[in-house]
């Protein structure tokens, strides 16, 4: 059945029997402008959305699954893969999403390329120099907020 579980880490998506089959035959990118962690500050959560310091959409490494649900529907689920955090984020949490640099994503995406020897080295974490992150506004956590103060500093 699909995916239960948003996240994969990337030491063991090649084997894992959840993600294996996906791993090598169902990627995506899972296409973003950032995302959010919490800093625990005292008693409080405080979020915090990380980006890329260009402002540029990225890929994160993703799989997807289509599978059938009980009324017969199509459903396609996905999960991105984390990997260990780099410099700018790990004192904000120990994983982040990995994210396909540019020039690789094609070869992220190619149904033809299978091998684990290939696609492993691409799971790392993203370069922490052209990585960023601010406070934002505990709003983000709404789901009704959709709205560009969401990401807006304070």
């Amino acid at each position: 059945m699909g995916f239960k579980m948003i996240n994969a880490r990337a030491e063991g998506v090649a084997d894992k029997p959840a993600f294996k089959d996906a791993f090598r035959n169902q990627r995506c990118l899972v296409v973003a402008d950032g995302f959010y962690e919490w800093v625990l500050e005292g008693k409080v959560k405080q979020p915090v959305y990380i980006r890329i310091r260009s402002h540029t959409p990225v890929g994160f490494a993703g799989l997807y699954c289509v599978w059938r649900s009980p009324e017969g529907e199509d459903i396609c689920t996905c999960t991105i893969i984390t990997t260990d955090a780099n410099d700018v984020l790990r004192p904000i949490h120990d994983r982040m999403p990995v994210i396909i640099l540019k020039d690789k994503e094609d070869l992220w995406l190619d149904p033809k390329t299978t091998e684990k020897a290939i696609l492993l080295p691409l799971l790392t974490p993203y370069p922490s120099d052209e990585m960023e992150f601010y406070r934002v506004s505990p709003i983000m956590n709404k789901p009704e907020q959709d709205a560009s103060e969401v990401i807006r500093p304070i």
